[in-house]
């Protein structure tokens, strides 16, 4: 697996990490930044082996969730373990195309300070191909957090343009969930290795209406 890890206990990590806030965390560099999806095995092959998503049963019709935070995915997917999610894949996508998508995204509920009326909202999800979801984080427990973490649902032409054109790399870490979900069960959490993540830099323009943190990110993801 070609992905930076980091002892989940690495308190200079987790110093970096907000407590509470609406945050991107995730690991990127200057070219592309990681999102995180789970798939039964026929998709997860197809997608590896061709490395792109449009094919082996994955369907552009339906909306397909990407979430950057590792251990927000893990409690989604139960750690590799539940039906149709038994194997997570790392896809690293080009950031100007996560960045595109961030400024399309509509939230999928009513926020007041973004939309006159919820007319005005219902428009807006309609015509966009991008839904915005803050959930809270999850600790490797399970236990949820004060931190929220981004969840982006596509569908449309925002789909069909992730699922072929804007992928650099996808990678199946399955084993390496595997691997870790056994410290969770073991409850060794000093032994527990996650993906390394850092507060990734969303543009100043979109913050604001994404109702973000002001902390300040790391610009490469490298600090």
């Amino acid at each position: 697996m070609n992905l930076a890890t980091k002892s989940y206990a690495y308190a200079a990590q987790k110093a970096r990490w907000p407590k509470a806030g609406r945050h991107v965390l995730a690991q990127f560099d200057a070219e592309g930044i990681v999102v995180y999806q789970a798939f039964r095995p026929q998709i997860a092959e197809f997608a590896v082996a061709n490395q792109h998503l449009d094919g082996g049963g994955f369907s552009l019709s339906r909306m397909s969730w990407i979430k950057t935070n590792f251990l927000w995915m893990m409690f989604r997917c139960g750690w590799a373990s539940k039906e149709s999610q038994e194997r997570v894949l790392a896809v690293t996508i080009r950031r100007g195309a996560f960045d595109a998508i961030l400024a399309r995204a509509v939230p999928s509920t009513f926020v007041p300070q973004l939309y006159a009326t919820p007319e005005e909202w219902q428009a807006a999800g309609k015509s966009s191909s991008v839904r915005l979801q803050w959930d809270p984080d999850h600790a490797p427990t399970g236990e949820k957090l004060e931190r929220r973490a981004i969840q982006l649902g596509l569908r449309g032409g925002a789909l069909a343009r992730y699922a072929k054109g804007d992928i650099l790399s996808i990678q199946d870490m399955t084993p390496f969930v595997h691997e870790q979900f056994d410290n969770v069960r073991a409850r060794n959490y000093e032994a527990l290795l996650t993906p390394r993540e850092d507060l990734y830099p969303v543009p100043e323009a979109l913050r604001a209406r994404l109702a973000m943190g002001n902390e300040q990110p790391c610009l490469n993801g490298m600090s």
